[in-house]
């Protein structure tokens, strides 16, 4: 699996009640809540946001309510992945349950907005395609991989029937 995008970059300790605020989870269309994306962080993110773009936090993203809403939200929104320093516990499985690649990386920082970037999830391999870099992070393990390549834990359930 291979991911290929421009990144929209984010701070440390972004919660889940500005990924996707309260206000708008009055719905489950997943195009909807994808609508309001990051809005209470960064209001031109769905006007910037294309299909493959890769998110770039710092610690503790994804921290706040354990709400499914917020993988899924950015997941619709067309992010391919994201990357940051460290993950809060109940929103990475539900990244992963959701379908949405997530990565640990301890260099987020020589990262910047707007660089483009491609992962390679199977060796853990991220590349600053702007600044010639490569950063190592831990592959997902090949169940992982198979979750997400079937669109999460549901449609991975269902393929084993």
């Amino acid at each position: 699996m291979i991911s290929k995008g421009l990144v929209h970059k984010y701070a440390d300790n972004v919660d889940t009640d500005v990924i996707i605020p309260a206000r708008y989870l009055n719905t489950a269309d997943h195009k909807e809540l994808a609508s309001h994306c990051m809005a209470d962080i960064d209001a031109d993110f769905v006007k910037r946001v294309k299909p493959g773009d890769i998110i770039v936090g710092g610690y503790n993203f994804g921290c706040g309510s354990s709400r499914e809403h917020a993988p899924i939200a950015i997941k619709a929104s067309g992010i391919s992945c994201v990357v940051a320093k460290s993950f809060a516990r109940i929103f990475y499985r539900n990244s992963i349950n959701v379908g949405l690649p997530i990565l640990e990386c301890e260099e987020t920082d020589r990262i910047a907005a707007n660089d483009e970037l491609e992962i390679d999830f199977a060796k853990g391999v991220i590349k600053n395609l702007t600044k010639g870099e490569e950063y190592q992070t831990q592959p997902f393990p090949e169940f992982i991989q198979n979750i997400i390549a079937k669109g999460g834990w549901l449609n991975y359930l269902n393929s084993l029937k």
